[in-house]
């Protein structure tokens, strides 16, 4: 999917989630930590947001982020075809990629990450009771979470709680892979 296309559904999404839940720009900007100018280019089409942006503002309003870049709405059974799958690079040769999602009954995210030797990524804290579940398919992950490091190696898994700053690393010489899955409950934005 080219990059215009997703740009525009994130403008929308954003624009309709706000509009859903009758909050104003600087609502928005107030509990997503995103600035009200960079909250208007992007309801405008105008920017294409970082991962933790997207992530802020996708939390700010109870929804994925899966949410966020879907192009039309979801059916009974959404295939999503490896041409459909959204992609964030990050680092020099890294990607995480939103393979699926969904935000009704609880907030669900189905990630494949990639990262080249030596490169980290600095996730966010997520809302409280946040949770991730991944397992290695390649290389070895060193996983810090709240100060502490575990080394996640090929066919392991582990689950943590995300509603605190983490770190996904690659200290090895060879490429990781990981797969993830993202439980969150359901935000306090509607109630």
């Amino acid at each position: 999917m080219d990059p215009e296309t997703i740009t525009a559904a994130v403008a929308n999404n954003v624009r309709a989630q706000r509009a859903h839940r009758r909050m104003t720009l600087d609502e928005l900007a107030a509990r997503s930590g995103v600035s009200r100018g960079m909250l208007i280019q992007v309801e405008q089409g105008r920017t294409n947001p970082s991962i933790n942006t997207l992530t802020r503002i996708a939390d700010a309003l109870g929804v994925t982020v899966a949410r966020m870049v879907e192009v039309s709405d979801t059916p009974v059974v959404q295939v999503v075809h490896a041409a459909d799958v959204v992609a964030f690079p990050h680092g020099e040769a890294s990607s995480a990629r939103l393979l699926v999602g969904t935000d009704s009954p609880s907030i669900l995210e189905l990630w494949d990450w990639r990262q080249a030797p030596g490169e980290h990524y600095d996730g966010d804290a997520h809302p409280p009771g946040t949770r991730e579940m991944l397992t290695v398919l390649a290389g070895e992950l060193t996983l810090s979470v709240h100060g502490a490091s575990h080394v996640v190696r090929v066919d392991d898994a582990v689950v943590f709680s995300a509603d605190r700053p983490h770190r996904y690393a690659n200290h090895g010489d060879v490429p990781l892979r990981f797969t993830m899955v993202v439980t969150e409950p359901q935000g306090t934005p509607d109630q």
